[in-house]
């Protein structure tokens, strides 16, 4: 592909992103498919010659956009959002064309120090105090794989990395059912083990860790011989948005010396708005906090920002420094690879800043307000049906429902319903456990939903259910 060619079909691709953001209401969410479809019309060996880029770009077109679920779609309504505000696609546009490797200060300095305003720009917009340093990680799952470990380093004195576990007294972390699976993995990936992952009892609307039971399982694990290391706390869980009480939580950590990290992946870009930020009252004293741009604000994926209180032991568990890594003549600079596990780095600030500068604050508010006012009007709506129950009150933009039906059974008749509206097209749900029976999710989320959008859902939910009962 030489200059032109490459400007041709540059040209080409921004035109149909453009066309297809404007054509995806009059698309089906997910795509009606059935399993294998995509994979049997690809050829099952690689071309031996170059193809003309025209019959590439047509194949795309009749082959892998049907089968692609539409995360951008105003009716996404599953799972949390995914957002890529059009000015963020347009800066990883010019993150691509560049394609540097920002692992370092000297391998892209404005990559590093844009980084580094930008989330200065995101702790002020949270309202999280100074002092607060931070890194933009390609998602909370990593973020929290850095926290636990740094958490492991920490209660061993620094000798995890070194020595390795074995040998070590058993470390405990503690959480409760209502956190991210990434969690989990976390643990493992860590040697820790799921063994040692305490699960605390939750209470009340939001779910939260029982106080008094987390202190409990700290004393009576410190009594065993066991060495407490973490408390992971969250705002927002991915189920029904579970919320712990992080004030009581931090007591507990700071009273244990035990180090507190926060997962609020999707709920803390609800933060920039004042009124909101009860809901994680005392998070200035974590140890460590995520959350994702990339999920809520409108940032593309892949965006996600771990905020941390003490840095040093942050980089001390994670940083390496083998000589071809270091950059000489240089004293007091930031090499963000440091504060991450892998040393490969894309330009993630690029299209945070992009984002920032073209909506403001005050645009990204309204969404956020606008998406829980919505939410909140759905779910009075769906309550006041006589045939539908709402099973856990918005947390923000999210809750979860349960359709009635007299004489079946209840599980598997909101499975049937869940997946009706699915393979309908119009929107997209997905459903969870609540006490161990099945609920449906919903949450308001995709960065151009608007209040028709949301209306349609009702009108979409309500149809279908009656027309399964």
């Amino acid at each position: 592909m030489n200059s032109d060619d490459f400007r041709q079909w540059s040209r080409r691709a921004a035109d149909w992103g453009a066309d297809y953001r404007e054509t995806l209401r009059q698309r089906p969410v997910r795509p009606r498919i059935e399993s294998g479809d995509i994979f049997r019309s690809i050829e099952a060996s690689p071309p031996e010659d170059a193809e003309p880029m025209d019959r590439i770009f047509a194949d795309f077109e009749e082959k892998i956009v049907p089968g692609m679920t539409h995360w951008q779609h105003p009716r996404f309504f599953a799972y949390f959002p995914a957002n890529a505000a059009p000015v963020s696609v347009v800066a990883e546009y010019l993150v691509s064309a560049m394609a540097a490797q920002c692992m370092l200060w000297q391998t892209s300095p404005a990559a590093t120090e844009l980084e580094t305003r930008t989330v200065d720009w995101m702790r002020q917009a949270l309202g999280l105090p100074e002092g607060f340093s931070g890194v933009i990680q390609d998602s909370a799952s990593s973020a929290t794989l850095a926290a636990v470990l740094t958490m492991r380093e920490r209660a061993l004195d620094w000798q995890g990395n070194k020595r390795g576990l074995t040998g070590q007294a058993r470390l405990r972390i503690y959480s409760s059912d209502q956190v991210h699976t990434s969690i989990d993995r976390a643990i493992w990936v860590a040697g820790i083990g799921e063994d040692n992952l305490v699960r605390i009892p939750v209470a009340g609307r939001f779910r939260a860790m029982d106080i008094a039971a987390l202190e409990a399982a700290i004393v009576a694990d410190k009594k065993a011989g066991l060495l407490p290391a973490g408390i992971i706390a969250c705002v927002g869980g991915t189920s029904t948005g579970g919320t712990d009480d992080i004030a009581g939580v931090a007591a507990i950590a700071k009273r244990h010396g035990v180090y507190l990290h926060v997962d609020a992946a999707w709920a803390g870009s609800a933060m920039i708005c004042p009124e909101y930020r009860h809901f994680w009252a005392g998070v200035e004293q974590a140890d460590s906090i995520v959350f994702n741009p990339h999920k809520w604000l409108g940032a593309q994926f892949d965006c996600s920002i771990q905020f941390l209180r003490d840095p040093e032991s942050h980089v001390r568990t994670l940083a390496i420094k083998p000589d071809y890594l270091k950059t000489h003549g240089h004293d007091g600079i930031i090499n963000y690879s440091e504060w991450s596990v892998p040393l490969g780095r894309r330009f993630r600030a690029l299209k945070l800043w992009f984002l920032l500068r073209a909506h403001g604050l005050e645009g990204l508010r309204t969404m956020i307000r606008n998406h829980v006012a919505w939410s909140e009007g759905l779910a009075a709506r769906l309550a006041d049906e006589p045939d539908f129950e709402i099973v856990t009150e918005p947390m923000l933009s999210l809750f979860s429902f349960r359709h009635k039906a007299e004489g079946a059974d209840a599980d598997e008749h909101n499975l049937r319903l869940v997946n009706a509206i699915n393979d309908d097209g119009r929107i997209y749900l997905t459903q969870t456990r609540v006490n161990g029976r099945v609920a449906i999710r919903f949450q308001v989320g995709q960065f151009e939903a608007t209040a028709a959008d949301v209306d349609s859902a009702f009108a979409a939910i309500t149809e279908i259910a009656r027309g399964l009962t």
